[in-house]
């Protein structure tokens, strides 16, 4: 929508709206037409003059909305992210699109209340219509168990989303002009993939309450013998995890970040620690090399970009020395923390663009 510069001197020439002027209005009505999809739609437009102020009020009527024909899976939040998400719906989404919405209230309270069943359904609905919108939610400590009273110490409904989408998690920074960035030398976005299954976020860890052998067993389902390894001999208390990830969603992640990198024209870069943890993190590198000679490199090189491996630490001192402009895939832990780095370093935390998309 054009901007009113003038209350004084308008004209009906344009092409894109008509004036109806009037005697000392103090209101103007303006009609701007946009072609949407070859389509020609027309926006009544209500100046109102207040003094020497001009405000702009825009309308469509019911005949008028843009209808939706895919279901949208909405899922509300906690706190002030419900008031602020009421407001964008009703001020900037409902007055102009007729939406199918699947409600899902992921509020802390609901998910109490239904044993967190709220949130995979929540996550089963988008499987089925592709789309979803979700708001901010809490993920209780013990604090506010005792606050809300609650039954139990749920999981986190963005790790529980994740796992049962298994997809990658694009965050990108918005870059504005008037924002000032605490990495100067970042001219370009940096796109990093986390991906959005297993490790710490589906591990089980616990407490060791005195001195013994920790083990690890793996039972094979076609009743093979038990593979069994010593972790650990404790001498005292202390504390361990046990993680796991699985080749089908590795190879899902390496799919859709060198999709996504394809699709930017930007070089990709994959960051693992894997010469400590050989076997796991060796496994995603290793995955990732694969996809990409079968798939993707003749791909790349036909737009002049790469994909390249990195350890983690090397990876993080060559983003902050970069001028930006690629992808960066990270694993589940490693891209929830990195993400935040590159959000601040842009300018700010809330200026991040947050999709999850699957291969």
């Amino acid at each position: 929508m054009r901007r009113l510069l003038s209350t004084g001197a308008m004209s009906s020439s344009s092409p894109y709206s008509s004036f109806l002027p009037g005697k000392n209005p103090s209101s103007i009505r303006l009609t701007h037409q946009r072609r949407l999809n070859g389509v020609r739609f027309s926006f009544p437009t209500r100046f109102v003059v207040v003094g020497s102020s001009v405000r702009c009020l825009a309308s469509f009527s019911p005949a008028e909305r843009i209808k939706v024909h895919n279901p949208i899976v909405e899922m509300d939040g906690d706190e002030m992210t419900r008031v602020i998400w009421r407001m964008i719906k009703e001020k900037l989404i409902f007055p102009f699109l007729e939406l199918d919405i699947k409600y899902f209230d992921l509020g802390l309270l609901n998910r109490d209340a239904t044993d967190d069943r709220v949130t995979v359904e929540s996550a089963e609905a988008t499987l089925k219509h592709n789309v979803a919108v979700k708001c901010a939610t809490i993920t209780p400590d013990e604090a506010r168990v005792k606050e809300f009273k609650l039954k139990s110490m749920w999981r986190s409904p963005n790790g529980t989303i994740r796992n049962i989408l298994n997809g990658t998690v694009f965050r990108e920074p918005i870059l504005c002009c008037n924002v000032p960035r605490i990495v100067a030398g970042w001219k370009k976005p940096i796109c990093i993939g986390r991906h959005a299954f297993g490790d710490q976020y589906r591990a089980t860890d616990m407490i060791v309450k005195g001195p013994g052998k920790l083990k690890m067993v793996f039972v094979p389902a076609d009743k093979g013998p038990p593979v069994e390894q010593d972790v650990y001999e404790f001498k005292g208390s202390g504390i361990a995890l046990s993680m796991y990830n699985v080749d089908e969603s590795i190879r899902a992640f390496a799919e859709s970040s060198m999709s996504m990198a394809f699709a930017k024209k930007w070089p990709l870069y994959l960051s693992t620690k894997n010469t400590i943890l050989k076997k796991y993190d060796g496994r995603f590198k290793d995955i990732f090399q694969e996809v990409y000679e079968e798939k993707w490199k003749s791909k790349f090189e036909e737009q002049s970009i790469w994909y390249e491996h990195r350890l983690i630490d090397d990876m993080v001192a060559y983003a902050l020395k970069s001028s930006g402009g690629y992808v960066w895939a990270c694993k589940n832990y490693d891209g929830d923390v990195q993400s935040d780095f590159l959000a601040q370093g842009f300018g700010s935390l809330g200026l991040m663009t947050s999709v999850l998309g699957r291969a």
